[in-house]
Parts: C-alpha cells; sequence; structure tokens
C-alpha cells in the first residue's frame, strides 16, 4: 500500500499535502480491510480518492 500511495501521490503538487496523503491511505485501508488487496483493486481505488480530492470545491 506505500508503494501505490506513494506512486500516486507523485502527481500532486510537492507530493501531497498531510490532509490529502491521509484521505487516500485512508481509502486504501477500507479496500484493504474489505478484501480488495490485488496491487490494480489498489491502485484504482488510490486514483479515484485522487480524482474525488481533485474534484472536491476549495475552502475559503
Amino acid at each position: 500500500m506505500d508503494v501505490i500511495l506513494e506512486q500516486v501521490c507523485r502527481e500532486l503538487p510537492n507530493g501531497g499535502d498531510h490532509d490529502s496523503r491521509k484521505f487516500i491511505a485512508e481509502q486504501l485501508i477500507q479496500s484493504a480491510q474489505a478484501g480488495h488487496v490485488s496491487l490494480g483493486e489498489l491502485t484504482a481505488v488510490a486514483r479515484r480518492a485522487m480524482i474525488e480530492l481533485k474534484n472536491r470545491p476549495m475552502s475559503a
């Protein structure tokens, strides 16, 4: 999961801030706990989480 987190966060500015990395990591953990543990499944979860982050409205 660390490798996937690092790969996905490379696409974020400066490797992602703490909150972004935490959100993606939490999504990975939830997926793994649900039994989705293959590299492909976890990568897809991390990418979906990153897309969700990018589509969130910016806070004021």
